[in-house]
């Protein structure tokens, strides 16, 4: 039995940040970084548009941030959430 708790253990904390996604209404310039797909003017874009128009409703709101198009968002729809 504690055999079985120390793999089940194992498997989250090596899987654990696999699985947390970023939340773009309070992100980080680094944490925004961090996605695949952005870059540090792309992550800028971000927290200025949420600063200026507020929280996003949902990820599709990313493709109001000047920069973000159609592909970028397919690529950071499961690596984000509001």
């Amino acid at each position: 039995m504690k055999r079985l708790f120390l793999i089940i253990t194992l498997f989250f904390l090596v899987t654990g940040t696999t699985f947390a996604a970023v939340n773009i209404n309070t992100a980080t310039q680094a944490e925004l970084e961090s996605l695949q797909g952005i870059g540090p003017a792309k992550a800028k874009a971000i927290i200025e548009y949420r600063e200026k128009s507020g929280a996003f409703a949902s990820v599709d709101d990313l493709a109001k941030v000047s920069g973000i198009g159609a592909g970028t968002l397919k690529q950071l729809r499961d690596a984000v959430t509001v």
